[in-house]
């Protein structure tokens, strides 16, 4: 069975940092890519920061460039989301994904879903 566990959400002020985790089981972790994606009150869920197999290859939507940074340890089953200078427009839900093919190819291609952990950012 497959599980992807989020943590390190909080509520912080703005400017703060967070660090969330996502520790994997039941997959091949060394061979997958990780991903980042948020929900914010009625919002869709959107694309955040996405990391290929190895880590050698990273990607993130514009408006956090620069102030979030994915990692993943593979020996360990766990990808990281550093958040820095968060701001309100920040909090939301975060999610963790997985796609089994190794590389990143959007949301559609996911495989699996963590249940999420709260990120709340007050101003």
């Amino acid at each position: 069975q497959v599980q992807l566990d989020e943590s390190g959400g909080g509520l912080v002020r703005a400017g703060g940092s967070l660090r969330l985790s996502c520790a994997a089981s039941g997959l091949t972790f060394s061979t997958d890519a990780m991903a980042w994606f948020r929900q914010a009150p009625g919002k869709e869920r959107e694309f955040v920061a996405a990391i290929n197999w190895s880590g050698g290859k990273t990607y993130s939507t514009d408006s956090v460039k620069g102030r979030f940074t994915i990692s993943r340890d593979n020996a360990k089953n766990t990808v990281y989301l550093q958040i820095n200078s968060l701001k309100p427009d920040d909090t939301a839900v975060y999610y963790c994904a997985a796609d089994t093919s190794g590389i990143y190819r959007g949301p559609r291609y996911v495989n699996y879903w963590g249940q999420g952990t709260q990120v709340t950012v007050s101003s």
